[in-house]
C-alpha cells in the first residue's frame, strides 16, 4: 500500500553532526584530541535539545577512551518520538588531533529498542560490503575465498579490489592474507565507521572493509549500511581478558554472527555524517572570510534515499545567535 512521505529525521540530525564538526574543526592538527572531542560533545548536546524526540543514547562514547561523555543511557531531545540514539561526536579523535584525513561526526537514530546494545563489548570483528556482494560473504570463510566472491559480484578481478583495514598489530595476519590473495589495501590508523561507509558508498574506491574495530562503531555504521542496502557481518572480538570476562558475565554470546538486521532491527532508521578533517570520502570543514563550508551524507533506511549535502554557514550570524561555541 502506498504511503505518503514522512518526516525525514536524517535532515534534522545532520544539523547535529554539522554543529559538532564546526565546533571540533577548530582543533584540527592542534594535538589535543580531548579538547576537540569535548567541543563536539558540547555542540551535540545543545543541538539535540532542539529536537522533538525522546532519545536514549544506546551507543555513546567516552568510557573506553576516557573522553568527554555522551554516555549510554543519557536522555536527549525535548520530547516526542521514542528513539534509540547512536553518536560519535568525533570518529577519529587522533585523526583530528594530528590533522589526518577522514575524521567525521556521526549520529544514527532508530525506534526505541531496535539497536543492538553492545554492553561491555568494545571490539568486534567486521566484514562490510556493498549491496552487490551482500549475499556472497561469510565471516568464517578464508580471506581469499571472500575476496574472490566479492570481486565476482562486483564484476572485477581480485587485483582490482581495494580493502580497507585498520593499521593495527592485530591485523598483521589479515593484511598478509589480503596481499597474498592479490587485492590492494587502504591502511588507516583510525576511523572504522568511515571505513565501513566507504565500503558501501558507490562513490568510494573502497570495495570491502575487513578486520576488528569498535563494537559501538559497528552499530553506528549499521544504520548507514542498512540504508545503503549493504551488509555487515560481525562477531564480538574482545581484546583483553577483562573485556572477555565482562561480556561473559553479561550473558552475551560471543560466537554469534551478527548481520546488519541484528545490529539495527528496524528499517525506519536514519543516519548522518559530516566531515571534520579533509578526505576524499567527505571533505573537511573549510573556512572562508564569511562562511564555513561543511560536507555531509544523510540516509533514511526505510526508503534507501542517500543525500550528499554541502552547506555554507554564515559564521558572523551564527556566532551572534547560537549557543554552540564555534
Amino acid at each position: 500500500m502506498a504511503e505518503a512521505p514522512e518526516r525525514n529525521l536524517a535532515l534534522d540530525i545532520v544539523r547535529i553532526t554539522e554543529a559538532a564538526a564546526l565546533a571540533s574543526a577548530r582543533w584540527l592538527g592542534r594535538g589535543n584530541k580531548e579538547a576537540g572531542d569535548g567541543a563536539a560533545v558540547d555542540a551535540m548536546r545543545v543541538s539535540f535539545a532542539t529536537l522533538n524526540i525522546n532519545g536514549v543514547v544506546v551507543i555513546g562514547e567516552g568510557e573506553k577512551d576516557h573522553a568527554p561523555m555522551l554516555f549510554n543511557g543519557e536522555h536527549v531531545g525535548k520530547g516526542g518520538l521514542s528513539l534509540d540514539v547512536a553518536v560519535d561526536p568525533v570518529e577519529g579523535t587522533n585523526l583530528l588531533a594530528y590533522g589526518r584525513p577522514n575524521a567525521i561526526s556521526v549520529v544514527g537514530v532508530a525506534p526505541r529498542g531496535s539497536m543492538f546494545n553492545p554492553g561491555p563489548s568494545y571490539y568486534m570483528q567486521k566484514l562490510v560490503v556493498s549491496r552487490e556482494a551482500r549475499d556472497v560473504v561469510d565471516l568464517d570463510a578464508p580471506v581469499k575465498d571472500n575476496l574472490t566472491k566479492i570481486a565476482h559480484a562486483l564484476g572485477k578481478s581480485v587485483q582490482d579490489l581495494v580493502v580497507f583495514v585498520l593499521d593495527k598489530p592485530r591485523h598483521e595476519k589479515l593484511i598478509a592474507e589480503i596481499r597474498e590473495a592479490g587485492a590492494r589495501i587502504q591502511l588507516q590508523t583510525d576511523g572504522d565507521v568511515a571505513g565501513a561507509l566507504m565500503a558501501v558508498d558507490p562513490r568510494s574506491e573502497v570495495d570491502v572493509m575487513m578486520g576488528t574495530g569498535g563494537t559501538p562503531e559497528g552499530v553506528l555504521a549499521a544504520c548507514a549500511i542498512k540504508g545503503m542496502g549493504g551488509q555487515i557481518l560481525a562477531r564480538l572480538d574482545p581484546q583483553s581478558y577483562v573485556e572477555k570476562e565482562a561480556i561473559t558475565e553479561a550473558g552475551i554470546d560471543m560466537r554469534e554472527v551478527l548481520t546488519v538486521h541484528e545490529l539495527v532491527r528496524s528499517d525506519d532508521c536514519f543516519f548522518a555524517a559530516t566531515g571534520i578533517s579533509g578526505g576524499d570520502f567527505l571533505h573537511g570543514v573549510r573556512y572562508s572570510a564569511k562562511h564555513a563550508v561543511t560536507h555531509s551524507m544523510v540516509m533514511r533506511g526505510k526508503t534507501g534515499t542517500m543525500r550528499y549535502i554541502e552547506s555554507y554557514h554564515n559564521m558572523d550570524r551564527l556566532s551572534k545567535i547560537s549557543a554552540v561555541q564555534y
